[in-house]
């Protein structure tokens, strides 16, 4: 059945032909039909009498969301989270993609595990599919584990797993051994994969559960020092030089990292990067109240670092915003904050936090933080996503930034809804709609 969109704001469009509205948004009746925008103009007058009618009038019409990397608790701890829940998580929040981090029990290392989570999931977008877009719903995207067991051994088969479909390899933890890192970059430069690693000194970082600063003494936290992560990342920097091989730095979130990735880009060194989104939301300042669902690895930074990842998100030297979702039940967070398991949900808060924080503040365009959260994780992974086009795939995402919502059980699909700082708040934004023919 054909879809109408009336009078949408759209993000990423490159359709001359239409109106403005007020900002300078670009504003377009869309019509999708068969997976594929049917046509974009000022007003489409003649449709099809069974065409679906949806009302854009203030919500905006951009490329699908795509995150970089998510947790789910299946298999092993699946009263955090099922591959179904997440996806339905994702579709809520406006995503058509997710990379699913392969740090499970067992562990994502294997031709096996791979084709389960693509057999959850459906195909990426197909032009002739045709789907009914109501049902669309995302697509999980399997990374690989790039040590067997994620223990930091023994590296996989990256061969095989690329041919089974992993859309690249992590082990979503820090690798210690230098010389396993090395061969790491040798093995994977033939086969154009992405490699995310996690830049962190595990024996500097100790036991802290805080980013070192004035805010963790004074609040009785056991701090972890800035040099834990960024002696980790000009090791890293270090090999790329030697042996360039494409790489994706995650969850940078000190400042003297966002220095050292500039200065990298500058050398011309193949690194991409991205910065988990509360750390753009958060710093060491709001830890006052020790909620658990603000302990996060790496540790939130201080105001300095925070500032810093805001600029450098704006600034493209971080290319990337991951969700980074990682669900824990009310009974394993509802603990103190330094023994609470690090992480927190977010693929059906991000966009509205992160639009109402950033966009609506004045901060950023719309169009920036909608690249960062679909055009950039494509970048970094390596995948294709076109702009909003006519004759484009119907890969989109509709959002309404003034819808209000409680963040609460009956209206999240997520299984861990309580693991979030916004637990029980009233927001603005919503992702209303997703295609993903």
């Amino acid at each position: 059945m054909a879809e109408l969109i009336r009078q949408v704001t759209l993000i990423g469009a490159t359709h001359q032909s239409v109106g403005r509205d007020a900002s300078g948004g670009t504003i377009a009746d869309v019509m999708i039909d068969g997976g594929r925008i049917a046509a974009i103009t000022p007003q489409i007058p003649d449709f099809p009498t069974d065409a679906q009618i949806i009302d854009g009038s203030g919500q905006f019409l951009g490329p699908g969301l795509i995150d970089l990397y998510s947790q789910s608790g299946e298999p092993g701890h699946e009263s955090r989270e099922t591959r179904a829940s997440l996806r339905q998580a994702a579709t809520a929040g406006g995503f058509t993609r997710v990379g699913l981090l392969p740090t499970t029990k067992p562990a994502v290392d294997n031709v096996s595990a791979i084709a389960a989570i693509l057999s959850d999931s459906p195909h990426l977008p197909n032009p002739e599919a045709g789907k009914t877009t109501s049902a669309a719903k995302a697509t999980l995207l399997p990374w690989s584990t790039v040590t067997i067991g994620a223990q930091g051994k023994q590296l996989v088969e990256f061969a095989e797993l690329s041919r089974a479909g992993a859309i690249g390899f992590t082990d979503a933890w820090p690798l210690t051994n230098p010389v396993l890192v090395r061969r790491l970059l040798e093995y994977m430069q033939p086969l154009n994969k992405p490699i995310a690693l996690w830049p962190c000194d595990l024996q500097l970082a100790g036991k802290g559960v805080a980013r070192q600063g004035l805010d963790n003494l004074r609040l009785g936290l056991a701090g972890v020092s800035a040099s834990a992560e960024t002696s980790a990342l000009a090791a890293l920097i270090e090999y790329v030089a030697e042996m360039p091989t494409p790489i994706h730095v995650m969850r940078v979130s000190t400042a003297r990292s966002v220095e050292l990735i500039q200065q990298a880009k500058q050398r011309g060194l193949p690194i991409t990067a991205s910065v988990a989104w509360h750390h753009l939301c958060f710093d060491t300042s709001d830890l006052q109240d020790y909620s658990p669902s603000l302990r996060h690895n790496p540790p939130l930074g201080t105001p300095t670092d925070r500032l810093a990842l805001v600029e450098a998100v704006k600034a493209g030297v971080l290319d990337a915003i991951a969700v980074d979702h990682a669900p824990y039940t009310y009974e394993e967070k509802t603990v103190a904050f330094s023994t609470a398991p690090p992480g927190a949900i977010g693929l059906e808060l991000a966009l509205p936090i992160l639009w109402q924080t950033f966009v609506s503040s004045g901060r950023w365009s719309a169009e920036l933080l909608w690249h960062r959260l679909s055009h950039g994780p494509a970048r970094c992974l390596g995948l294709d996503i076109e702009e909003v086009k006519a004759g484009g795939i119907a890969e989109l995402t509709l959002f309404n930034p003034e819808e209000k919502w409680t963040v609460n059980a009956k209206n999240l699909r997520s299984l861990s809804p309580f693991n979030t700082p916004w637990a029980s708040q009233t927001i603005k934004g919503k992702a209303t709609r997703i295609w993903n023919s």
